[in-house]
């Protein structure tokens, strides 16, 4: 059964869905349209901004071309370097920092520069002070002397210009039978001696001279190092006498420890006396022997240097008054340092120096060179000399 009105709906109802059906496709239709114009726009948009992008740079390429024509050249400068860039920048560092850095890198290579320079200036400073020394040195500067005192130390003492020089060529020096001999052309020059005093023994004098010895120093006596009184030698007699026996040459010898010029006389006087009967045998000096005591303090430890001049002069004053050759004896610390030879170079020198070159500077004219030597006629050590004078020849 229909109710009034049912068909009439019905028929509607189709109607409006195709209409709204085809509304909707308009629609569409009109949206696709607009968002493909839109599309087309944004394109559009895009092309020409690239393109304006483009004539931009060119512009700006053409300008910085141009400014760099007309600026003149720049120095280069050490905050336009760069390779500071070739290191990494940590975290908050600046590149102001960068360039504070490469400023104190060239103050740091500067510093290290600065200090490479006055390392090299010290370095020859050091080296001219070295070869200044070594000019200096006293072993090898030809102004000093080697000087080895009683107890043992040694010293470089400068030399005196104003003493005569000694001229031996010890290259000419030959030993023979344990006996030195100083050759020239082949030709012997020098004498064999031979010191001896009551400590030496009994001597067999003809041995002596058949050894080859040429002349005899003897002590004739000496004043007590300690108790200042003078005697003779126990042996001085039998040995004087000997050896002019056998042939020999003879001189003598005084141990002195006078303190005074009157105890020097005093002293010259007793050895002028005792060798009045041999006067005309001795040929060879009177010689004045003034020295230390080994191990124990003597009488002229207390005098100066001029005291002790002044005592050798006076003695050998009244040995050459009297008419006989007078001599210094001594080693080479008592003839640099005890006296002053400049005072006594009018007399001649009897080195004492154990060594097989004596390092003595100055003029001498005999030389004690060994107090433990072999020699046939003396039993026991001998004290053995050379005399570069033929004192009995003059």
């Amino acid at each position: 059964m229909k109710l009034p009105g049912e068909e009439e709906s019905g028929g509607m109802g189709f109607s409006v869905i195709y209409m709204i059906i085809g509304v909707s496709a308009f629609v569409l239709i009109i949206l696709f349209a607009v968002f493909r114009d839109n599309n087309h726009k944004n394109s559009g948009s895009e092309y020409l901004q690239k393109l304006q992008q483009q004539q931009e740079e060119e512009s700006a390429a053409a300008q910085l071309e141009a400014e760099q024509e007309e600026e003149p050249e720049r120095k280069l400068r050490a905050q336009d370097l760069d390779f500071w860039d070739m290191y990494p920048v940590e975290d908050g560092e600046t590149a102001e920092n960068m360039t504070e850095t490469g400023i104190q890198s060239q103050e740091d290579t500067k510093e290290k520069s600065n200090y490479a320079e006055k390392a090299e200036k010290e370095r020859q400073e050091q080296k001219q002070k070295e070869e200044e020394e070594a000019l200096n040195d006293p072993s090898t500067d030809g102004k000093h002397t080697l000087v080895t005192n009683i107890d043992g130390t040694q010293e470089w003492v400068l030399m005196n210009p104003y003493l005569t020089k000694n001229t031996y060529d010890f290259t000419k020096m030959e030993e023979k039978a344990n006996l030195k001999r100083y050759m020239e052309n082949g030709k012997k020059t020098s004498y064999v001696g031979v010191d001896v005093s009551k400590h030496t023994g009994k001597i067999n004098f003809t041995g002596v001279k058949a050894a080859g010895v040429d002349y005899v120093m003897i002590r004739l006596g000496s004043r007590g190092y300690s108790t200042g009184q003078i005697s003779l030698d126990e042996n001085f007699k039998e040995n004087i006498e000997g050896a002019i026996a056998a042939g020999l040459e003879v001189g003598v010898y005084f141990y002195s420890q006078a303190i005074t010029q009157d105890e020097a006389i005093q002293e010259a006087n007793f050895v002028i006396q005792n060798l009045e009967p041999y006067r005309t045998n001795v040929k060879y000096p009177v010689a004045f022997d003034m020295e230390f005591v080994s191990n124990d303090k003597s009488r002229v430890e207390g005098l100066s240097r001029e005291d002790k001049t002044t005592v050798t002069a006076a003695f050998l004053e009244g040995v050459k008054a009297a008419g006989y050759v007078p001599m210094i004896y001594g080693d080479k610390e008592w003839l640099i340092k005890e006296i002053d030879m400049t005072k006594l170079q009018s007399y001649d020198v009897w080195l004492s120096q154990e060594e097989d070159i004596p390092d003595y500077p100055y003029q001498y004219t005999m030389w004690q060179y060994s107090t433990d030597g072999v020699l046939n006629g003396i039993n026991g050590s001998a004290d053995l000399n050379i005399c570069f004078v033929g004192y009995s020849e003059r």
